[in-house]
C-alpha cells in the first residue's frame, strides 16, 4: 500500500449481552469492514456473552474511513443471521497518536471520547498510555438489534516506511 500510515490491531475481546438468533441461544462472530478491508472472528457456539480475546489488524491507508463492526449467528443450513452492527471512527486516535507520548507514565489518559448521537459508544471510551503504547478502549452499542454489546481494544502499530504520520 502506497498511502500506508500504519496497522491497526483491534482486539475483540467479548460480546455482552448479545441477542438470541437460534432456540435457547446464538453462535456469535465478529465481522470487521474498513474500506475494501474485511476481517473476521472464529464463531463462538451456543453462546450470548462470547469472549473472542482475538486480535485483527486492518491497513490503515486513510483514518477519516469508518470501521464498521458486525455481528453474525452463524447457521448451518441457512444464511448467517444479523445481530447487530456498530460504527466508529479513528480520528481522535490517530490525533492523539501524533502528540508522540513517549515518556509518559503507564496510565496516562491522552485522549477522551464520549458518547453520542454520532457514535455507537455505550459509555466514556479514553485513549491511554498504557506499556509504551497507545490503545484505546471501546464499548460499542450494537445497532439495528433489539440488544448487545461488543468491547474492544485499539492498538496502534507503526510501519517502518509509513510517512503517513
Amino acid at each position: 500500500m502506497e498511502n500506508l500510515m500504519g496497522l491497526l490491531r483491534i482486539h475483540i475481546q467479548k460480546g455482552v449481552n448479545l441477542a438470541v438468533r437460534d432456540m435457547r441461544s446464538s453462535d456469535p462472530y465478529v465481522v470487521i469492514k474498513m474500506g475494501k478491508q474485511k476481517l473476521k472472528t472464529r464463531v463462538v457456539k451456543r453462546n450470548v456473552n462470547p469472549e473472542w480475546d482475538e486480535s485483527l489488524t486492518l491497513s490503515v491507508a486513510d483514518a477519516n474511513l469508518p470501521i464498521m463492526v458486525c455481528v453474525y449467528d452463524k447457521d448451518t443450513f441457512s444464511f448467517d443471521d444479523k445481530m447487530g452492527d456498530a460504527e466508529f471512527e479513528i480520528g481522535s486516535f490517530i490525533k492523539a497518536l501524533k502528540m508522540r507520548s513517549e515518556g509518559l507514565t503507564d496510565g496516562t489518559i491522552i485522549g477522551r471520547v464520549k458518547p453520542n448521537r454520532e457514535n455507537c459508544l455505550a459509555e466514556e471510551s479514553c485513549i491511554i498510555w498504557s506499556k509504551g503504547k497507545l490503545v484505546q478502549n471501546l464499548v460499542l452499542r450494537l445497532r439495528n438489534v433489539e440488544c448487545g454489546e461488543v468491547e474492544i481494544q485499539l492498538q496502534w502499530i507503526d510501519v517502518p516506511s509509513s510517512r503517513g504520520l
